[in-house]
């Protein structure tokens, strides 16, 4: 039988992959008013897609910090060159699936009347989101890691 090991990182810190889903939302809701369409459900579907793209790109960045910091580097060290050592994926993740969009977004034809929602939601929300990644998840890493320093101070001085 398989022993199930609890994650390195308490819930709150694994919780923060979640936070770049609404700028999602965001990104989407204002792609369908620059190009000037209604949500619909596929609009929903492509969010849906979205938020596993973007839950994806964190896990990326996590994953990397994690290991780094197990490795023996510091935790702003880690912060840094996951910074440094995972952009290119997170953009090549973003750029491919948005130039794989794009033709589908860009087209008139009758029949893609029905997908370009769905286009529409997934391209600006990786526009935002890709930007909001790179820059919130180190960022919220280390925040979080101060708090959980400074609770511990002060539960320790209690």
């Amino acid at each position: 039988m398989a022993v199930i090991h609890p994650p390195d990182l308490p819930f709150h810190v694994l919780a923060f992959f979640l936070i770049a889903i609404p700028f999602g939302l965001i990104g989407a809701v204002a792609g369908h008013l620059i190009m000037g369409l209604d949500l619909t459900l596929l609009s929903l579907f492509g969010l849906v897609v979205l938020s596993g793209i973007v839950v994806n790109d964190s896990l990326i960045l996590i994953d990397f910090i994690n290991r780094a910091i197990r490795g023996g580097k510091l935790i702003e060290e880690a912060v840094e060159l996951s910074g440094k050592v995972r952009f290119r994926p997170v953009i090549l993740t973003s750029v491919t699936t948005i130039a794989g969009l794009m033709p589908l977004m860009l087209e008139r034809n009758f029949q893609a009347q029905f997908l370009i929602p769905m286009a529409v939601s997934i391209t600006f929300g990786l526009l935002v989101t890709t930007v909001l990644t790179l820059l919130l998840v180190p960022a919220l890493y280390m925040i979080i890691k101060d708090l959980t320093g400074f609770s511990a101070m002060l539960l320790g001085r209690a």
